[in-house]
């Protein structure tokens, strides 16, 4: 087994998560197995409590672990599925020896940092190792060297090399080559410092990824490689990319990263073989259509709020060799200004899902424009309910019909809470969450998007479709095309006789990838694509 342990320096967000996903990508196709992990330094137990603002979008796997955002990418650019082994954050850690001194398992010792914490981190990685059966263990360490919080993190990685001895182990350390404006050139002292406190904890980095928004020229990466204790050719550029995250495997390939990390690991393996990955980016530099499609949210100003929202779109249009321009609103804005002059020439509408009333009149506007107009429509969770509020007042005539969510006291709740979330008091890692089975309808669009009658799609929710409403829904032909293998939960609706009105009270965001896109985003996509078109005839 070989162990690559990903660190960060000087700043956080420099992209150590895809540093390590698209290493990743190029071990894989190296001929290599890989198992990819995170490590979060704050004490929640699970980012799943945590606001948008905060820490960005919660990653939902098949087990129904509520993780961190990186996870989306590591499931993105690799063929791993994951589990909740693949995320610990230091609340995990502690209750876990917390948990084992109430229980004895220390025997009366004292508890300490180290060596118990350290301990347990490093159990963490040993039980991945024990059941991933791969090749390479890929492990990201969040936060930035020096933090406090992330301390026993980097020393348990320090005993860990240690004891899985030389050419099984390798240190990446990604830090930042700033450009000053003023002086007009790259500065290395931020990088140098970084690695200083780095090897201070008893780390020498094999390699530096230096994220920089000006090439390194030969001089700099010298210098580099001299302070930092590195070879010349260990000094990988990792520029700012042009269009797409997806070009960053390939620019890491140009440098040379999956060669120095082979020599360092002593992996003789063929080199990879790119070409598919190639052509996804071709399709992503110059599309054979475009089209412009609105995210209707109320956490637009964060990027990593909709993070596997706006891949999962982008995904869709490489699956239709079709340029996606995705327009961030703000659902308050619609509110405020009305539809017709926020919304007028999308191609598509899509909403997805979040918690909370702010934002909903706005959500539900958007929705019923895309219904009235023909414009195509993708809800995705809160996006159902949305459109199932929608539709109920403005077509049911079902006055003051609402989610209990919103409105306890709505006279209409045709969404509710479900029936085992009612006795629910803790909040995190209560809801309904992870894979569950979903039966297709046959015929329906739902059913020839995915071509197939039985899906697992990953969830994240505490409400659900009133089926007290159900046969008023049918009867005006709102579609149930989705629903649990019992038929007592909703899964997808979708309207007759519109170009594309589909909604999931599921995530399929989180099952997309570059090269595979989900069928109800290709399906959107496509759709989008085509009105547009008609509409231009």
């Amino acid at each position: 087994m070989k162990y690559i342990f990903v660190t960060g320096g000087v700043v956080s967000s420099l992209g150590k998560g895809l540093t390590a996903a698209a290493l990743g990508t190029l071990l894989e196709n190296r001929g290599l197995k890989v198992a990819l992990q995170k490590f979060d330094p704050y004490l929640n137990l699970d980012p799943g409590t945590m606001s948008p603002y905060q820490h960005g979008e919660v990653y939902v796997l098949d087990d129904g672990a509520e993780t961190d955002l990186d996870l989306g990418h590591y499931e993105r650019f690799t063929s791993t599925k994951l589990s909740r082994k693949n995320n610990t954050t230091s609340g995990q850690v502690y209750q876990q020896v917390l948990d084992n001194e109430r229980n004895g398992v220390y025997l009366g010792k004292t508890v300490q940092v180290i060596p118990h914490i350290t301990d347990e981190i490093q159990r963490r990685i040993q039980v991945l190792a024990d059941d991933a059966k791969v090749d390479v263990i890929i492990t990201e360490v969040g936060g930035t060297t020096g933090d406090i919080e992330g301390l026993p993190f980097l020393e348990a990685i320090r005993e860990f090399g240690l004891e899985a001895g030389l050419h099984n182990v390798c240190f990446i350390h990604v830090t930042y080559v700033p450009f000053i404006k003023a002086a007009g050139e790259l500065k290395t002292k931020p990088t140098q410092q970084s690695v200083a406190k780095l090897r201070e904890i008893g780390i020498s980095p094999h390699v530096l990824v230096c994220r920089c928004e000006r090439s390194l020229d030969k001089e700099l990466r010298q210098k580099m490689a001299m302070f930092c204790s590195v070879p010349y050719e260990a000094v990988v550029e990792h520029k700012d990319v042009d269009h797409s995250i997806y070009e960053v495997p390939l620019m890491l390939q140009r440098e040379r990263l999956d060669d120095l990390v082979c020599r360092v690991l002593g992996l003789t393996v063929p080199a990879a073989n790119m070409a598919p990955w190639q052509e996804i980016i071709r399709k992503l530099i110059a599309p054979q259509h475009r089209v412009r499609i609105g995210v209707v949210g109320k956490y637009i100003e964060l990027q990593d709020a909709y993070k596997s929202v706006y891949e999962a779109i982008i995904h869709g249009g490489v699956a239709n060799d079709c340029g996606v321009e995705i327009e961030k609103i703000d659902s308050e804005d619609i509110e405020k200004n009305g539809p017709d002059k926020i919304l007028k020439g999308l191609g598509g509408i899509l909403v997805p899902g979040g918690f909370g009333e702010r934002g909903t009149e706005g959500k539900i506007l958007a929705a019923k424009y895309a219904r009235e107009k023909q414009v195509p429509y993708l809800g995705l969770c809160l996006g159902m309910q949305i459109a199932t509020i929608e539709f109920g007042r403005h077509v049911l005539g079902l006055t003051g019909a609402h989610s209990t969510e919103f409105d306890p006291a709505t006279p209409h709740p045709v969404i509710a809470l479900l029936d085992d979330q009612r006795q629910v008091t803790k909040k995190g890692g209560s809801m309904r969450l992870g894979a569950q089975p979903c039966q297709l309808v046959m015929g329906s669009r739902a059913q020839q998007l995915y071509g197939s009658f039985v899906v697992l799609e990953r969830h994240r929710h505490r409400y659900e479709f009133n089926n007290a409403y159900r046969e008023r829904y049918e009867a005006a032909g709102f579609s149930f095309s989705g629903t649990s293998p019992d038929g007592k939960l909703v899964e997808i609706i979708e309207l007759k006789g519109h170009p594309f009105y589909v909604a999931s009270q599921f995530h399929p965001e989180f099952l997309s990838k570059p090269d595979a896109a989900h069928p109800l985003f290709r399906g959107f996509i496509a759709a989008a694509h085509l009105q547009l078109h008609k509409k231009a005839l």
